[in-house]
């Protein structure tokens, strides 16, 4: 069973038809406190870091997610929700994170290629044993919507990196039970249900 956060900011109806085509159990919720029933915990996004954060801490989710992630417990965040879990953005300004994982979100510079980024995307695996991309082929594609890119000061911790705007970012985390994603898998086909999959049964 998977524990979705409500804060106000994801994707949730598409989120939980995908485990629920999966036939993997998933629940919908804006308890914070309900969490800790759960094994697993995806924080889906869609909006603004800022904005999300406050609605994030507000609701008691950023304390709910360091408890979860301390009791060894497993997190995977999905675009917005991979970029909370980083230490600061700079969108619209200077923002704190939840800091789970040291690094900054910093925004795409590009003169040639349109910002945000929206479409279909590679993505090229940067290890050869990996959770999320288990019985997924390097290189396969995904769907981004993003203008903000995730920048770990660790890069032991990336799991697989996307190019885009001159930029080789990353695009998926891997770290101590923590996992994140900036591309939507519940929007990239039978590639993107093999990483819920992965995630929900590892």
């Amino acid at each position: 069973m998977v524990f979705i956060a409500d804060y106000g900011a994801g994707n949730l109806r598409s989120v939980h038809k995908a485990f629920e085509y999966l036939g993997i159990g998933a629940v919908v919720s804006d308890k914070a406190a309900a969490m800790s029933r759960y094994e697993k915990v995806l924080i889906p996004g869609v909006g603004a870091f800022g904005p999300a954060m406050d609605a994030f801490n507000r609701q008691g989710f950023g304390e709910a997610i360091r408890e979860h992630i301390d009791k060894g417990r497993s997190v995977l965040g999905i675009c917005l929700g991979m970029q909370l879990l980083l230490s600061e953005s700079e969108e619209m300004g200077t923002y704190r994170g939840l800091d789970v994982v040291a690094g900054k979100v910093l925004r795409f510079r590009s003169s040639s290629e349109k910002i945000p980024q929206i479409g279909w995307n590679s993505v090229d695996l940067c290890r050869e044993k990996s959770v999320l991309f288990r019985n997924i082929p390097d290189h396969s594609w995904f769907y981004f919507v993003h203008s903000y890119y995730c920048s770990p000061d660790d890069p032991e911790s990336i799991a697989a990196t996307t190019s885009y705007a001159g930029k080789n970012f990353c695009s998926a985390i891997e770290k101590n039970g923590i996992f994140a994603v900036q591309f939507h898998p519940e929007k990239s086909s039978e590639a993107g249900l093999q990483v819920l999959k992965n995630f929900a049964e590892f």
